[in-house]
């Protein structure tokens, strides 16, 4: 695909050279800085001022002046001009002599004493332009000799040349190229490339220079352009490796020249660009009769044989501006980023920049996100370059200006779509994703307020998921400007998460309570009354859970009641006072009951105040339930069993006063036997249980549960009274009678079989009637034997063991007793370190002698003497 990347300018024009001679014809041209040499038919060298000339409209031309042509006298052509600035001569080849010209006076240099300034039998040379000798008043200077298959290399100074080198080769060279000590030639039949210091040599690849000129052209440090087979440009660096792929150029090339990134070729017909970036044809320009094209320091002038020409480059950036006016993305950024070492390191990032930014615009235009998106994050677009294009996004506070000059073409979404909605839908989803991607990261810097806002509108407005979790989560959405995009798309709830993440839970709360009452219409969030509980359960404004918790007490009282019963425990939660919680729930009883049971069975507070209200709210709740008629049994069940675990379990209510309230309910007896219990009235409660309400299983129970925290004798008190209530015999006849002929003597068989290790053996059988059988007992009293010889035995191993560590002490004793006790003055006692003065001492275990009065102290200091001063001699 075509470029403009060369105009093709006139330098000096055919009147201004050759006047009315028309034989003359330009041979050859040396550019150096504003000096133009050109070498002509007639063995004469022309010398020209070329000033640059820029026009209004920024058009570069050339103005040419004439300064000074010179005959050399050979009458031959001028083959070839080489500058050498540093030694103000022109190297000049005429009529096969290399011989010095000065640059000013264009006066042949005469020859040095002691050596000559002329080379005979030349074909062509070159300057090395990476000399390796450090000299700079010296010329390095590769020879192609006519009579021998040799080059050589010279080195020309002021008034003379040397030669310092003779390199043979393979076949009779026609071209050369020197870049330090390598030789670029080109052969009879081939290319290769020959290290003159070292002898290496590689061969590139076979070329036929009879049927077509060679080109050898150094392009760079150590990389050379060449004429391959085939019409093509082929690169090749000294080690004989082609780094570039080819540029494919006709094949009647005859001269070539690079103007970085561009290979530029001329043949008899056009001149033909190339890039060397992707190889591509850029720009076709015709040019007859053309024969000469090089590149001196960067400007390629061409020759026909009348004139002179120089082929001036565009500005890259102009370059680079047509190539993405015509929506060429790729190369714009390909000649971009190989232009870079051309190019200043600031410069060239800022134009990155702006080129990677404005083909992101142009793929995004043509709906390419994935491309867009990563042309914007390399080219670290500005994002609200991108929101800008949505109208009504960017906040109205926003301070943004677009970029100047412009980025694209587009004056909104509206403009980009053309009326397509679904084209408006997919760049707002990408946007969405874009927006979501880039509002944690370095590019949002700056402006995450502006981004923060634009994607809430655009989750509102899409309905999508992800308005909630950008509520939920650290934003930086300005309050201003959401609210009445939010209100426009009924997006209450997000709009109270809002108003919450800005610290007014007031005006989150009514607008959450306007929603549930259906006032305000909004499916976002489904159990919004739960969320607005467990929302005043985390509130750290105590105001605003006492004026809401009425609210959510009157919706449902079992889940409003959490305001109270979950509020976390934490520094920012202000813990309520339950007392006043209390009083606050007076009015909501089934609230006040859960509240209560959450004090007394969840949280365990030991209060008697709470554990009475919470009693006697389950007693009224039965009694409520015992005078409905007729009463739901299974719901005065339930109620009954709550309010005898509470009994049982609790030992903080006012005992008697509960049992006042249900003194004359003749239906709670089991409940007036747990009093009966607490109160420690167990007779009355054993009464109760086996002779009014005759269970049996619960007097049991009661014995079991009443004693479960105490010792052990008063368990066997607890049982032996049981006992004692099932054979009493002092009750009316009628009594006796009713108990149904024997069923307390049953329950008390039963009551021994059961928990025989509680009884008292000997007791029991004192109590029991003379007429009953063992059989019945027989349980009763095997396990009570088995339990007597247990601890008959128990006690005897006890005793043995004590008898045996008492034995084992005397031994001791006696062993210690026979050993010899060693006291001195020198040595000291273990306990205060004096030494000793007299012989009485007494011995330690482990034989350490001490002062009897050192014992005796310690032994009176003693915590376990203390303790057995005041224990019995009981062993």
């Amino acid at each position: 695909m075509s470029v403009k990347a060369f105009e093709l300018v006139p330098a000096v024009e055919r009147d201004l050279l050759m006047g009315d001679k028309a034989r003359i014809n330009i041979e050859c041209i040396e550019c150096c800085g504003k000096h133009l040499y050109m070498g002509t038919n007639d063995c004469f060298i022309h010398h020209f001022l070329l000033d640059e000339v820029t026009s209004s409209k920024g058009k570069l031309t050339y103005s040419a002046r004439k300064l000074l042509h010179k005959y050399l006298g050979l009458k031959k052509p001028v083959a070839e001009l080489r500058a050498a600035s540093a030694l103000e001569r022109l190297i000049v080849l005429c009529d096969g002599i290399v011989f010095l010209v000065d640059m000013v006076t264009l006066e042949t240099v005469p020859s040095a004493a002691g050596g000559g300034a002329k080379i005979r039998g030349v074909t062509a040379f070159c300057v090395n332009e990476n000399p390796v000798n450090g000299d700079p008043f010296c010329v390095e200077m590769g020879v192609i000799s006519s009579k021998k298959r040799t080059v050589q290399i010279y080195m020309v100074y002021e008034d003379r040349v040397q030669l310092v080198k003779e390199v043979t080769t393979p076949e009779q060279p026609c071209a050369v190229s020197v870049d330090g000590y390598f030789l670029c030639l080109a052969l009879a039949t081939q290319y290769m490339i020959l290290n003159y210091n070292t002898g290496a040599s590689q061969d590139l690849f076979p070329y036929n220079s009879e049927d077509r000129r060679p080109i050898v052209k150094r392009i760079g440090r150590e990389e050379f352009l060449l004429a391959a087979p085939g019409g093509l440009g082929m690169f090749a660096n000294a080690e004989g490796v082609s780094q570039r792929a080819p540029v494919n150029w006709s094949e009647s090339v005859i001269g070539a020249a690079v103007s970085f990134p561009y290979v530029v070729a001329l043949d008899e017909s056009f001149i033909t660009i190339h890039s060397m970036l992707d190889q591509q044809l850029k720009q076709t320009l015709s040019f007859r009769d053309g024969h000469i094209l090089q590149d001196f320091e960067g400007k390629v002038i061409l020759a026909s044989t009348k004139a002179v020409y120089v082929l001036v480059p565009l500005p890259l950036e102009r370059q680079i501006q047509d190539l993405l006016a015509s929506h060429r993305v790729e190369e714009a950024l390909i000649l971009t980023e190989g232009a870079q070492q051309n190019i200043p390191k600031d410069k060239f990032q800022i134009l990155h920049k702006r080129i990677l930014q404005q083909a992101g615009f142009i793929q995004f235009g043509q709906l390419q996100f994935l491309e867009a998106k990563e042309h914007f994050r390399k080219g670290q677009l500005d994002v609200r370059e991108l929101i800008s294009l949505y109208p009504l996004l960017l906040p109205a506070s926003s301070s943004f200006t677009r970029c100047h000059p412009p980025l694209h073409e587009f004056a909104d979404l509206n403009h980009l779509a053309q009326g397509d909605q679904e084209k408006v839908l997919r760049c707002k989803k990408f946007l969405i994703s874009y927006l979501g991607e880039v509002r944690s990261t370095e590019v949002a810097n700056g402006c995450r307020e502006d981004v923060d806002t634009a994607l809430l509108k655009l989750y509102a407005e899409q309905d999508h998921d992800s308005l909630l979790d950008l509520l939920a989560s650290d934003n930086a959405c300005l309050l201003a400007d959401s609210v009445p995009w939010l209100e426009k798309y009924h997006k209450y709830f997000a709009l109270g998460l809002l108003y919450h993440y800005n610290s007014q839970d007031s005006a989150a709360l009514q607008l959450w309570i306007r929603v549930v009452d259906g006032d305000l219409q909004d499916s976002t969030r489904s159990g919004l009354y739960e969320y607005i509980v467990d929302f005043l359960c985390s509130c750290s404004n105590p105001d605003l859970v006492w004026k809401h918790a009425d609210w959510a007490l009157a919706k449902d009282p079992t889940i409003g009641v959490h305001i109270f019963t979950k509020r976390p425990v934490s520094k920012d939660v202000t813990e309520l006072n339950p007392e006043e919680a209390i009083t606050y729930l007076g009015k909501h009883s089934q609230a006040l009951l859960l509240f209560l049971e959450h004090l007394v069975l969840e949280r365990k507070i030991k209060k008697e105040k709470f554990h009475t209200h919470l009693a006697v709210l389950y007693l009224e709740r039965v009694l409520s339930l015992l005078s409905e008629a007729p009463a739901d049994e299974e719901r005065l069940s339930r109620a009954r069993e709550r309010l005898q675990a509470l009994l049982r379990e609790s030992n903080l209510y006012r005992a008697q006063f509960l049992l006042g309230k249900m003194e004359n309910c003749e239906q709670l007896l089991l409940e007036r036997a747990t009093l009966h219990g607490k109160l420690e009235e167990n007779g009355k409660a054993l009464h109760i249980l086996v002779h009014k309400l005759k269970d049996f299983s619960s007097a049991e129970a009661f014995c079991v549960w009443a004693s479960c925290c105490r010792d052990s004798a008063y368990q066997q008190q607890l049982f032996h009274l049981l006992l004692e209530v099932y054979l009493d015999r002092s009750l009316p006849g009628k009594s006796q009678a009713a108990a149904g002929g024997g069923e307390l003597e049953m329950a008390a068989v039963d009551l021994l079989n059961r928990h025989g290790e509680v009884f008292d053996a000997v007791r029991v059988l004192r109590m029991l009637p003379e007429g009953w059988s063992l059989q019945l007992l027989r349980p009763f009293l095997g396990r009570a034997v088995r339990a007597s010889m247990h601890a008959g035995r128990t006690a005897q191993i006890a005793v043995g063991l004590a008898q045996s560590e008492n034995l084992q002490l005397l031994h001791d004793r006696l062993k210690d007793r026979k050993k010899p006790i060693f006291v001195s003055e020198k040595k000291g006692c273990h306990l205060c370190h004096n030494t000793f003065s007299e012989p009485d001492v007494v011995c330690l275990p482990g034989g350490a002698p001490v002062h009897t009065h050192c014992v005796a102290q310690r032994v009176r200091d003693s915590p376990t003497k203390r303790q057995l001063t005041n224990s019995s001699n009981h062993t």
